[in-house]
């Protein structure tokens, strides 16, 4: 997983009049629980714009009046018509504990369904898990090059070493919907095959016409 670092500076006061202020400020209140202790911090907009306006997922070390901190992102509010960040929320990450949070999606590959005229459903851009966070991937990956019209890939079908779904299991992830312009699957197979078999047939009568070509004349 990647690191990050973000400096801060601890909250003198802790309510709504002071965090309009910090937000004024251009500052955004933020919270640390899951450890010994509740961590109540502020810091700039700008340094934190660049753990939301990402898909990847960080590590981070948090600096505030002296105190250090190991968290993950847990959640964002933002404000209900702008667009900035009102509040933030992270999870202290405890030696031998494990941590929830939430890994984007990436698909890998070129669909056959797709070159065949299927769509691409993508149900989750991001997964809820659980796991170590030394064991955590940057994303949870998932290879598409052999889903046909009609298949899908469930939670339930996900199994990634050192990570728990925490997802239901039938819950769909992407898959591979017909439409007007679709064609059988197995047509582009079969059109690789034919392609591979009319070459063999060519150069085999272009090897027969140069053996008769080469071949002595009787009498």
């Amino acid at each position: 997983m990647k690191t990050i670092e973000v400096n801060g500076h601890l909250r003198e006061a802790v309510g709504g009049s002071s965090a309009k202020q910090l937000r004024r400020e251009g500052h955004v209140p933020c919270v640390v629980y899951g450890g010994e202790e509740i961590l109540h911090f502020y810091a700039d907009e700008r340094d934190l714009n660049k753990l939301v306006y990402t898909p990847d997922v960080f590590l981070i070390t948090i600096k505030a009046g002296g105190k250090e901190v190991k968290a993950v992102l847990r959640d964002v509010q933002y404000h209900a018509v702008q667009d900035s960040i009102m509040h933030m929320d992270f999870v202290e990450v405890l030696p031998g504990k494990p941590v929830s949070l939430k890994l984007p999606v990436v698909l890998e590959g070129s669909a056959l369904g797709v070159r065949n005229g299927g769509v691409l459903r993508r149900n989750a851009k991001v997964l809820y898990v659980r796991g170590m966070v030394d064991s955590l991937p940057d994303a949870i990956t998932i290879d598409i090059s052999k889903m046909r019209i009609g298949h899908s890939k469930k939670v339930g079908d996900l199994d990634i070493p050192g990570v728990e779904m925490l997802e239901a299991a039938n819950r769909v992830v992407v898959a591979i919907k017909t439409s007007r312009r679709a064609i059988a699957d197995d047509a582009e197979e079969e059109s690789e095959e034919g392609d591979g078999a009319e070459g063999e047939e060519s150069t085999a009568a272009e090897g027969g016409s140069e053996a008769a070509a080469e071949a002595p004349a009787e009498g």
